[in-house]
């Protein structure tokens, strides 16, 4: 076929939008390639057409053109297509079935299927991420869930003696109110009669009776301790509902040091009688982080330390700020870990901890949940010293200026 015959079939309706066509052998074998940008080059040299125009194709063809195979994928034609397309480009590319020519492919429809290709896994990859984020929460609210179940019995008897001293109290308060009230209805039949000498006489013995067994100052006092009773359940369950709300991305500027004595009431149970605190909170800035994530952390660390120490010991709890972080720090005098453990404390599902003790995931979602906040989680430990936590949470900008050193409150306590 001549140059003008193949200039006269590009010009046709059905061959409008293609850019090359493909030279093939009567048995059906691909030889080579010609594209509208060769014809132009040849029809616009002088007298072009009346020179070249009778010519075989074969003479300006391209004999290395592109060639896809009909079994290979989308995304295996489009790398193959990129790696030899030249610019700017001129050509289409040949579809081949077992080395014989099957059609013509264009470009432009191989970049269409390979953007709606792109398009479908980023909605894939999308959706993916949304239901790891969604796993993620249900897996961090399932641990902390775990926790809690482990102190069920301890946050119980943590609740109940405060509630056993108030009903005890209520109960003799209310029978101090009765003999109150018996000794004023004797006073009121005093005060409605003239034969006043008997009454009076029992009124006040009545009343001389309530002064010995009660006292307004006892009574008082009753009172007094019914109030704290009822002010440790409330700060108690103020803090399990701090502990267990499920808005894991709300974010709040919090204090550490409030946290933490957060995590130390929750843990109190496993703290007590045994267990010395020593505090020693800094002055430091609030910290922009989801405050019942940040308590889990906590929880977690302190759990573990109470845990790690076999008999009496000490949990040394500090907080101050270096370089742009708030460090909250938790060092304990248990039994401590060698090198080959601290490489793993962090790997999901590891424990060293006896059966029913540990899910193997707290350091893991603790791991996972500073990393969120953009901080940091440090662990130093030798076996039989103890082990120290530190961990690290990003000061925002608004206070980063600050480098206070005061501190804010010191002391030591038993749980």
């Amino acid at each position: 076929m001549a140059i003008i015959e193949v200039s006269n079939l590009f010009l046709s309706d059905p061959l409008n939008d293609v850019l090359s066509l493909p030279i093939v052998s009567k048995n059906g074998q691909i030889i080579g390639s010609i594209s509208r940008y060769q014809l132009m080059r040849i029809f616009f040299r002088p007298y072009g057409r009346e020179l070249f125009g009778k010519r075989p194709v074969q003479s300006f063809m391209n004999s290395v053109p592109l060639v896809v195979d009909l079994e290979q994928s989308i995304e295996q034609a489009a790398q193959h297509v990129t790696q030899h397309i030249t610019a700017p480009v001129t050509e289409d590319f040949i579809v081949c079935e077992h080395g014989r020519y099957h059609g013509i492919g264009r470009v432009i429809d191989l970049l269409q299927a390979m953007e709606s290709r792109v398009r479908r896994h980023s909605q894939e990859l999308s959706q993916a991420y949304s239901r790891l984020k969604a796993s993620q929460g249900q897996l961090i609210q399932s641990e902390k869930m775990a926790s809690l179940g482990q102190m069920v019995a301890g946050l119980a008897h943590e609740i109940n003696t405060p509630l056993g001293y108030v009903r005890n109290n209520v109960e003799l308060v209310g029978a101090a109110l009765r003999s109150a009230g018996y000794a004023l209805d004797i006073l009121n039949r005093v005060a409605s009669t003239t034969e006043t000498p008997e009454p009076l006489a029992e009124a006040c013995r009545h009343a001389l009776t309530f002064e010995q067994d009660y006292g307004l100052e006892d009574t008082t006092g009753l009172l007094e301790d019914t109030l704290y009773g009822v002010q440790q359940i409330s700060e108690l369950v103020a803090n399990l509902k701090t502990f267990s709300r499920l808005d894991q991305a709300k974010l709040a500027a919090i204090s550490i040091a409030d946290s933490l004595d957060s995590a130390l009431m929750i843990a109190r149970h496993l703290l007590k009688s045994r267990i010395e605190i020593i505090k020693e909170y800094g002055e430091t800035p609030l910290v922009e982080c989801s405050p019942s994530q940040i308590n889990q952390v906590f929880l977690n660390l302190l759990t573990n330390a109470a845990q790690a120490i076999p008999g009496n010991g000490r949990i040394a709890v500090r907080t101050y700020v270096e370089n742009a972080y708030v460090v909250a720090s938790l060092q304990d005098t248990g039994v401590g870990m060698g090198p080959e453990l601290i490489k793993r404390i962090f790997d999901p599902f590891f424990t060293t901890k006896d059966v029913g003790q540990g899910t193997g995931l707290g350091l893991s979602i603790s791991y996972q949940i500073i990393k969120q906040h953009g901080g940091y989680i440090r662990v130093a430990s030798k076996p039989g010293k103890g082990t120290r936590f530190a961990i690290g949470l990003p000061i925002p900008a608004a206070a980063a200026n600050t480098s206070p050193t005061a501190v804010r409150h010191q002391g030591t306590s038993h749980g």
